[in-house]
């Protein structure tokens, strides 16, 4: 199990980037949290099987339709195991 750290830049706020997130990991059976920064930018925390880590950054890249990635920075570590579902969580 894997942990990935990401922050994904663009126009990725206002266009559900955050719910996109959340299905996508969620249909890959992913646990963690994504959320807004107040930079524009979109931070999130994934655990899971790596090979389902790298599908899920490639669905994330792609965005949701009226969303425009521009760069995905990522830091990849072990799983803790602290998280038990998928959540959007409050803008930091």
């Amino acid at each position: 199990m894997k942990r990935l750290h990401a922050t994904v830049s663009g126009k990725v706020q206002g266009v559900s980037f955050r719910y996109f997130t959340m299905r996508t990991a969620k249909q890959l059976g992913l646990c963690g949290w994504v959320r807004n920064r107040f930079n524009g930018s979109v931070e999130m925390a994934v655990e899971g099987e790596e090979a389902q880590l790298k599908i899920f950054l490639e669905t994330i890249n792609l965005g949701p339709t009226s969303a425009k990635v521009s760069q995905i920075d990522q830091t990849w570590g072990e799983a803790t195991g602290e998280f038990k579902s998928f959540k959007v969580r409050m803008t930091r």
